[in-house]
C-alpha cells in the first residue's frame, strides 16, 4: 500500500515537470525576442511619424516653406564654428527642449535621416536631451541647421545599443561612398560619406564648419556598449537623385515584409507550443483516469 502511494506521489511530481519546462521556455523565448519585437514596433511607430511629417509638409503653403528655409539659412550665417559640445555628457542629456530651430519644426520634428546602407529611417528632432535620443535622432546644437549651403556642417546624433530601437547601432557598418539623406521640410539633402573617424569625446575639430564646404556628420558612441569614444561618419553634399531614393525605399519595403513574416512565425511557434502543452495535459489526464479506473477495478 505504501509503495503504491509513493509511486503515485512520484507520478504527481513528474507531471509538474512539463509545465515548469514550458514556463522556462516561454520566459527564455520572451527575453530572446524582446529586442526584436520592440525594435520592430519602433520601426512601425517611426514610419507612422515620418508619414505624418511628409503628409503635413505636402499640405503647407509653398511661400511658408520658402520663408522657413530662408530663416534657417540666415541662422546658419550667424554661427560661430567653435561652439560645439559633446551631446552625450550628462549635462547635455538633461537639457530641455531646444528652441533654436523652431523655423524647421513640424509637429516637434524637423524631418528624418535616411540611411539606406544600414536600412534606417529615423525621425529627427532638435537637441540631444536623453528624452529625444530615446525616440530618434537629435540635431546637435551649435552645428549648422540641415539646410545645406557653403560654410555649413550639420551634425546628427543618435544612440547605439538601445534594446527598443536600432537607431545608429549599425553605423560602424557604413563605408566611404555610401549615401545618406536628410529630409527637411519639402527638401531632401544627399550626402556621400567621405570620411569615417573615431575620436575622443572632447575632440570636435572634425565636425567644425570648414570654409566653402557643405558637410553633414552622423555621430554616435563607440565602441558598442562601451561608449568611450565617438564615431563620426561625415558626408559631403552631392546632388539628390530621386530614382535612387525610390529604389532604396523599395528595398526597405521588402525588408519590412520579411520582418512581418518573422513576427508571424514567432506567433505560430507560441501557438504550437501551447497546443503541444494542452495536448500533453489531456493525454496525461486520460492516462490518470485509466490508471485510477484500473486500480479501482
Amino acid at each position: 500500500m505504501d509503495n503504491s502511494r509513493r509511486s503515485r506521489k512520484k507520478g504527481t511530481k513528474k507531471k509538474k515537470h512539463p509545465l515548469i519546462l514550458l514556463l522556462i521556455f516561454l520566459v527564455g523565448f520572451a527575453v530572446a525576442i524582446y529586442p526584436l519585437v520592440s525594435r520592430y514596433y519602433y520601426r512601425i511607430e517611426s514610419n507612422e511619424v515620418i508619414k505624418e511629417f511628409d503628409e503635413t509638409v505636402s499640405q503647407m503653403d509653398k511661400a511658408e516653406l520658402e520663408e522657413r528655409w530662408r530663416l534657417a539659412q540666415a541662422f546658419n550665417a550667424t554661427l560661430k564654428p567653435s561652439e560645439i559640445l559633446d551631446p552625450f555628457t550628462e549635462q547635455e542629456k538633461k537639457k530641455g527642449v531646444s528652441e533654436y530651430a523652431n523655423m524647421l519644426k513640424v509637429h516637434e520634428r524637423i524631418g528624418y535621416v535616411e540611411i539606406p546602407a544600414i536600412d534606417q529611417e529615423i525621425p529627427m528632432y532638435v537637441g540631444t536631451s536623453e528624452e529625444i535620443l530615446q525616440k530618434g535622432a537629435g540635431l546637435l546644437e551649435g552645428a549648422s541647421l540641415p539646410v545645406g549651403g557653403e560654410n555649413t556642417h550639420t551634425v546628427v546624433t543618435a544612440h547605439r545599443g538601445l534594446p527598443t530601437a536600432e537607431l545608429f547601432s549599425q553605423l560602424d557598418k557604413m563605408k566611404k561612398g555610401d549615401v545618406f539623406y536628410l529630409h527637411v521640410l519639402d527638401q531632401v539633402l544627399a550626402y556621400q560619406v567621405d570620411q569615417i573617424l573615431t575620436v575622443e569625446p572632447n575632440d570636435f575639430e572634425p565636425v567644425l564648419i570648414q570654409h566653402g564646404k557643405d558637410y553633414a556628420t552622423l555621430l554616435t558612441c563607440t565602441p558598442y556598449m562601451i561608449n568611450s569614444h565617438r564615431l563620426l561618419v561625415r558626408g559631403k553634399r552631392i546632388p539628390y537623385t530621386a530614382p535612387i531614393a525610390e529604389r532604396n525605399r523599395a528595398v526597405r519595403e521588402r525588408g519590412q515584409f520579411w520582418l512581418w513574416l518573422l513576427l508571424a512565425a514567432l506567433v505560430m511557434i507560441l501557438v504550437l507550443s501551447y497546443g503541444v502543452y494542452r495536448h500533453r495535459r489531456i493525454v496525461k489526464g486520460l492516462e490518470k483516469q485509466l490508471e485510477e479506473h484500473h486500480v479501482k477495478g
